[in-house]
């Protein structure tokens, strides 16, 4: 990192976009005594929002199998402050499997990343008894962790309000029409301004039983349908892991067969369960899918999260903060325009 010339002091902030990446900014920068409104054109539900259909995995060390240091580097300073702001997070680790067929696939995922160790049979049926007998070994991520968007992202809209900014839902605003620094959190919606921009469907299914207790994320690795099983609570589970170059919404009927096979492979319990929700977002990457800060004069734009925006917004915001503050530039995710 470098010093820029251009620091901001104390300005007021605007945000717009109150999803994950605009939520963390504004809590970020009104516990720093900015006078912060946060603009969401949804409701409060935000069902309009990416974040409202994510996984909400806070997982780096897994994600290095597929994706560049940086995320790992960014995603582990946001694990300190999801410890920081919030300490009911779950940090159960996470857990991945594979059957005997797909005993390649798990060993390269293994090597490819690190943080975790080895279990045997045994292990696995300590670290997780629902699973007992359905894998030979695993590997456990122990400190991984996982929130439920759903239910972190209204705790993070009272913090900021707690806090002293303000929250106007059911605003479109317009960055040309905002005093002091704005901060574009649009996500895809900031096409019109960055056409490079682009869609990248994330499909999910919410199912419910009594019959399969998880106490953290498990990962199944097949080479076709990889398969990620995420509790919920009271019983629900959320399934997911497409990455689709597309921008309809819904879920395809071969995403939901994959999905439904996948979660069948893990454990045939799920056979019984009942699907509750199907549901789509569209996650904004970048051509190189990683994520980007942009400045210009006083406005910034925080984008490109993909499929990573739990495990990035908290320490994107934490850079945002420290260039308006401090004009520390972080030359890997930042440009001056």
């Amino acid at each position: 990192m470098f010093q820029s010339s251009r620091p901001r002091g104390d300005s007021h902030v605007s945000i717009i976009g109150a999803g994950i990446a605009g939520a963390w900014q504004a809590l970020l920068f009104a516990q720093a005594g900015h006078a912060v409104t946060l603009y969401e054109r949804s409701d409060a539900a935000m069902t309009l929002a990416t974040s409202h259909w994510a996984g909400g995995m806070l997982a780096p060390w897994c994600e290095a199998e597929a994706s560049e240091p940086v995320i790992g580097r960014l995603g582990l300073r946001s694990l300190d402050l999801w410890r920081e702001h919030f300490p009911d997070t779950p940090f159960n680790g996470s857990l991945v499997v594979a059957h005997a067929r797909d005993r390649a696939d798990f060993e390269r995922f293994a090597k490819l990343t690190t943080g975790h160790i080895r279990l045997d049979a045994q292990g696995l049926r300590e670290l997780e008894p629902s699973l007992e007998g359905r894998f030979r070994d695993g590997l456990f991520y122990a400190d991984e962790g996982h929130v439920e968007p759903r239910r972190v992202l209204p705790e993070l809209h009272a913090r900021i309000a707690a806090a002293g900014g303000k929250i106007q839902f059911n605003s479109d605003a317009d960055a040309d029409n905002l005093d002091g620094i704005v901060i574009d959190c649009r996500g895809l919606a900031a096409r019109d301004a960055q056409p490079e921009l682009r869609g990248v469907k994330g499909e999910m299914i919410i199912v419910e039983t009594s019959e399969v207790e998880l106490a953290r994320p498990v990962r199944l690795i097949h080479p076709r349908w990889p398969l990620y099983v995420i509790p919920r609570g009271d019983g629900k589970f959320m399934l997911g892991a497409t990455s689709i170059e597309a921008e309809d919404t819904g879920v395809s009927v071969r995403s939901a067969l994959e999905l439904l096979g996948a979660a069948y492979a893990v454990h045939p319990a799920f056979a019984e369960a009942r699907i509750v929700e199907f549901g789509s977002g569209l996650r904004p990457a970048y051509p190189d899918n990683l994520p980007r800060i942009s400045v210009d004069s006083e406005n910034i734009t925080v984008n490109g999260l993909y499929r990573h925006g739990f495990l990035l917004a908290p320490a994107l915001a934490e850079l945002t903060l420290a260039y308006v503050q401090r004009g520390v530039i972080d030359n890997e995710v930042m440009q001056c325009v």
